[in-house]
């Protein structure tokens, strides 16, 4: 588990920010202009998500485009199933098992 992850992802902007992300690479300058701070603001917190794993940057031309690492996600996924009861899960197995 990544505790650099859990503490990047209690600022509820970073959060956002990798809602932004999630679905398409986009640069600083397409994610501030979703929000109400500073372009460099914005540098930071991509710098903290980038340093506990959870996006990438990748060079298109001049542009640096950041991105989920959905691998970054996984010991966070991992950790949270711990707490999924087994009831729950057996339910989840069926329902999956009847979709066949």
């Amino acid at each position: 588990m990544s505790e650099a992850a859990f503490r990047a992802l209690a600022e509820p902007r970073r959060r956002d920010i990798l809602r932004l992300v999630r679905d398409q690479p986009r640069s600083v300058n397409e994610i501030a202009a979703q929000f109400d701070i500073t372009q460099q603001a914005v540098s930071q917190h991509l710098q903290v998500l980038r340093e506990a794993g959870l996006v990438a940057v990748r060079a298109q031309g001049q542009r640096r485009l950041y991105v989920v690492r959905p691998e970054g996600l996984t010991a966070l996924r991992e950790f949270l199933a711990e707490f999924w009861p087994d009831s729950l899960q057996r339910l989840k197995r069926a329902v999956e098992s009847d979709d066949g």
